[in-house]
């Protein structure tokens, strides 16, 4: 009877254990969940949404050390991405790719130029009716600049109310840690009603 005991129990902790190690083992190399803190990529992503990250789409990765073991796909433009904020590494962001290495980006009273060709921005908002010159603030009127190798130009879809590469530069591809691709969860904490219109949709 003991041994039967200690080998029930036994078989419940190897079992406890192997379920910790694959939850580990897809939070760090396949899927992790993400909550947004801020209006930034509105309307697309409001406060409040939660969702998974893909973070095998642009390949395997060894945590905290920043070195790609597989390379499968770099960021596209149009992709949402998680990424290490470069300001402070200890916060994760989200924003949408404008562009990639080799392109130059410019912004002139709102108006995103991608290699001096205007910029079909079907995702951007803008709210404010002021522009700013580059003189004051680069929201409105910005460089141009071009994207290094390795690196990417992101921009919340929220563009007047958007801390991102306009402000604080490009995005090391080693600090991407995946690409959004579904809200799984969605809270309204004001009004502390869940949006079920939201939950399961796929993200552009």
């Amino acid at each position: 009877m003991g041994k039967s005991r200690k080998s029930v129990t036994r078989e419940y902790a190897e079992a406890i254990i192997i379920a910790i190690l694959i939850a580990l083992f897809i939070r760090t190399f396949v899927v992790q969940a993400f909550k947004i803190p801020s209006g930034s990529m509105k309307p697309t992503l409001q406060i409040g949404d939660h969702l998974l990250v893909n973070k095998f789409t642009y390949g395997i990765k060894i945590p905290f050390m920043r070195k790609t073991l597989l390379s499968i796909d770099d960021p596209k433009r149009e992709d949402i991405v998680v990424f290490i904020y470069p300001v402070d590494r200890s916060k994760d962001f989200i924003k949408r790719v404008v562009g990639v290495a080799g392109d130059t980006i410019e912004i002139k009273n709102k108006n995103i130029y991608l290699n001096g060709s205007p910029y079909d921005d079907g995702h951007g908002v803008y709210t404010d009716r002021l522009f700013f010159p580059a003189s004051i603030q680069p929201r409105d009127n910005f460089g141009p600049v071009t994207v290094p190798a390795g690196h990417i130009f992101v921009m919340g879809d929220n563009r007047d109310q958007s801390y991102d590469s306009r402000f604080w530069g490009f995005v090391d591809l080693k600090d991407v840690l995946g690409k959004a691709f579904i809200i799984y969860w969605s809270w309204d904490k004001g009004s502390k009603d869940v949006r079920w219109s939201r939950m399961g949709r796929i993200l552009h």
